[in-house]
């Protein structure tokens, strides 16, 4: 049997194939599932105990069992701990992007957990978002005369923010100098989500302020989701990395949407 060693990335990987395997069938056997990646069974259990721990499944006597309604799509859980090294990068590109004293807005998206960060060190900023997650990230090391104001409306937990008809409300009361919004799949310059409200939300936040950035990884390219929200002409800047498909890029700039690549190490273009 195959060694459970690795680096982090290695076994953050495999958690992430364990999960998947448990939201497609529903409920899986601990057996099945370490005969199925190679490792040992006590391998799969410490892998589920951290997966429950983080909330995104419950493990049961030689099963696992996914929440309901819960996907991979949807988790705020799941996704911040997925290409954290392209998100840190981009974080690093998309900070230069904003300066003190200015009203920055912000959504969800896990790729801007790191930017979130990053934001926190910077005098006088207004930080506005729907994500809870985002605001507690900034309000435990908020530099001086920097505070967030929270949008508001209904909760929904997979995302650990708000959406829907009160949140869009709000926003149309806000004006920001700069806006950062991720996006769930791109593909020829469209954008797309798989949840009305969120599409409905980004899409709206781009009549929100004066300038609006739109980062996205490699991996979100070449896909689509259920909910169409308009293409890459609602940002004014689009920040991807250098494996971002060059077709997809071209579709993009094609829009004349100005496109920044930033290089990740380990990646094509490094």
């Amino acid at each position: 049997m195959a060694a459970s060693r690795g680096t982090e990335a290695d076994v953050e990987q495999r958690r992430q194939l364990l999960l998947r395997r448990v939201i497609e069938q529903g409920e899986a056997r601990i057996d099945a599932l370490a005969d199925e990646l190679g490792v040992s069974p006590m391998t799969v259990h410490r892998d589920l105990d951290n997966l429950q721990s983080r909330q995104l499944l419950h493990k049961r006597r030689g099963t696992a069992v996914a929440l309901t309604g819960l996907t991979m799509e949807t988790a705020t859980r799941f996704r911040e701990h997925r290409q954290l090294q392209i998100k840190e990068c981009l974080a690093e590109a998309l900070v230069g992007q904003v300066r003190p004293g200015q009203t920055v807005l912000m959504d969800c998206g896990s790729t801007l957990f790191p930017l979130a960060r990053r934001l926190a060190r910077i005098e006088r900023l207004t930080i506005v978002t729907n994500s809870l997650r985002v605001a507690s990230i900034i309000g435990k090391d908020a530099a001086d005369g920097t505070g967030v104001s929270l949008l508001g409306g209904s909760f929904h937990a997979d995302f650990e923010s708000c959406a829907g008809t009160e949140t869009l409300r709000r926003l149309a009361r806000i004006r920001a100098d700069v806006m950062f919004s991720s996006v769930t799949s791109v593909h020829q310059g469209r954008l797309y989500h798989p949840v009305r409200e969120w599409a409905d939300l980004k899409e709206a936040m781009q009549d929100a302020a004066e300038r609006r950035v739109l980062p996205v990884d490699h991996s979100k390219f070449g896909r689509t989701a259920t909910h169409g929200y308009g293409d890459a002409t609602g940002y004014d800047l689009v920040v991807t990395d250098t494996a971002a498909p060059a077709e997809e890029i071209r579709a993009i700039e094609d829009l004349g949407v100005t496109v920044e690549r930033v290089q990740i190490p380990g990646l094509p273009g490094d």
